[in-house]
């Protein structure tokens, strides 16, 4: 080879060299695998088969309007006006060891994410490394005797990963959907925490007012069973009729043990949701009458709907996550590129270790999958296939989210009609009460006319009181199926991506 020809080759090659590295950078610029895009909403624009309800009918002095498109408020239980309920819930929020969990997984996954970020840095360590070793001359032929010394060596070594096809990449995408669905994770424990404490005391008040009216109920049929047996032993009605009392009393009185029950129950539920033991923590009493039905009622439009319930967006950062691994395993199948460079110090002497000799190296590393056995394209395939489970996934959390939103709206409705019904027959009640008194003082009903209109009176009551928690219930819970609001104050994290 010429002279002039080793030169020109000589000038080529830092141009070669370039145009290597532009090579790597605009490659660099890429990624394999889809890009995510987010599901669009379900092209509705109401939730119930028929037309929307625009409001509730009458019931107990009191309708609901539904207010499309409104601001569901972040703090919405105290719309009902209750300072205690209001109380129980904070403590909850500032106690709960779920909600702590929760948080405490979102706080882990940030960091995750953190770390992985670590991929797109030059990787740099440093190692030293004494030892005493023996030295035979033999090995090389030569019959000169072996030596024996310290070594001491102090290592740098710096490598970086070209994600030329973008894995790396894909794999911190799918870390960050991690990071999203941990994040609404949190919020829908949130949302359900302060859900079932509402739900929970309503269904207290409730039990505790129903066990007050049966405890009247059973003071009526108890004076009943003492004037039919009086009458009895006086001849004037059969004894049966004091064994059907009898029967009556005792069927009233078993209801007691069960509603106790409830009521000890949702005071146990009380205190692990707020975050205590239930021998450490009195639940406060709070009533029926000390709740306030909130009147107007917010209702947010479906393809609003999708972009704020915490378990729809906890799904979609999983389909997120599944369509990163799509682009994780696609990356798998191309080679992989590194830089990677040592710089070593040696020296027998540890006091001369900087001024003796040194070793270095520079290199890059290609390493390009020829045969796996159809491993690599079968994992990807599979990714794929996650990826549409995911999508299927998703689909069905949003007809369920549509579907809970739907009953609910009927279910107010429906509960404005049975409690206005149940208050109708509380009013009748009442009014045959009042007539039966006055009759028996006039001396034309005897008194055990004046018990069995008790008796009714109570009954009517303990279905109304049924019905007015029922739809207090019912209240709380469209608020729940509606999101809770918490992305317009999330209690832990950042309002969801629009």
């Amino acid at each position: 080879m010429s002279l002039k020809k080793s030169a020109r080759m000589q000038m080529a090659a830092p141009a070669l060299s370039g145009l290597f590295l532009i090579f790597f950078f605009c490659m660099a610029g890429c990624a394999v695998g889809p890009d995510f895009v987010r599901p669009k909403p379900p092209a509705v624009n109401r939730y119930t088969s028929g037309p929307q309800p625009a409001s509730t009918m009458p019931a107990d002095g009191q309708s609901q309007r539904f207010e499309p498109g409104a601001r569901v408020a972040v703090d919405w239980w105290r719309l009902f006006n209750s300072a205690k309920l209001d109380a129980v819930i904070e403590e909850a929020i500032a106690n709960s060891p779920g909600l702590q969990a929760a948080q405490a997984g979102l706080r882990q996954s940030q960091d995750i994410l953190r770390a992985g970020y670590g991929v797109f840095y030059p990787q740099l360590d440093a190692g030293f490394d004494a030892s005493r070793q023996k030295f035979s001359q033999a090995r090389f032929g030569r019959g000169a005797a072996s030596s024996t010394f310290n070594l001491y060596t102090l290592t740098a070594t710096v490598s970086y990963a070209l994600d030329v096809f973008g894995g790396e990449r894909r794999t911190v995408e799918g870390l960050g959907a991690q990071v999203d669905f941990q994040r609404y994770l949190a919020a829908g424990t949130y949302l359900t925490l302060s859900g079932n404490i509402a739900s929970t005391i309503i269904a207290q008040a409730a039990y505790r007012e129903e066990i007050d009216a049966a405890g009247q109920i059973i003071s009526l049929q108890r004076e009943q069973v003492g004037i039919a047996q009086t009458q009895a032993q006086a001849g004037t009605v059969p004894y049966a009729n004091v064994l059907s009392l009898q029967s009556q009393l005792a069927s009233t009185e078993a209801t007691l043990p069960p509603l106790r029950q409830k009521l000890d129950q949702a005071g146990h539920l009380l205190a692990i949701l707020t975050g205590s033991a239930p021998a450490g923590w009195v639940p406060p009493r709070i009533d029926l009458a000390d709740l306030k039905l909130p009147a107007v009622l917010p209702v947010s439009m479906p393809s609003d709907l999708v972009r704020q319930r915490p378990d729809i967006l906890a799904a979609e950062a999983q389909l997120h996550s599944a369509s990163a691994d799509i682009g994780v395993a696609t990356a798998a199948l191309f080679p992989s590129f590194s830089l990677n460079g040592d710089y070593a110090l040696e020296s027998t002497s540890l006091k001369h270790l900087f001024s003796k000799s040194s070793i270095w190296s520079l290199g890059a590393n290609v390493t390009a999958p020829l045969f796996h056995g159809g491993a690599l394209r079968s994992r990807r395939r599979a990714a794929i296939e996650a990826y549409n489970q995911s999508l299927a996934n998703y689909r069905q959390t949003v007809l369920a989210a549509f579907a809970q939103v739907a009953d609910t709206l009927r279910a107010l409705e429906h509960d404005a009609e049975a409690l206005n019904a149940q208050s109708k027959a509380l009013s009748a009640a009442e009014e045959a009460l009042r007539l039966v008194e006055i009759n028996y003082k006039a001396g034309t009903v005897s008194y055990l006319q004046v018990l069995i209109a008790d008796n009714l009176y109570y009954q009517a009551k303990i279905g109304c009181l049924q019905a007015q928690a029922q739809r207090l219930q019912d209240t709380a819970a469209l608020f729940v199926a509606l999101g809770g609001g918490w992305w317009n104050n999330p209690p832990g994290g950042p309002a969801p991506k629009k």
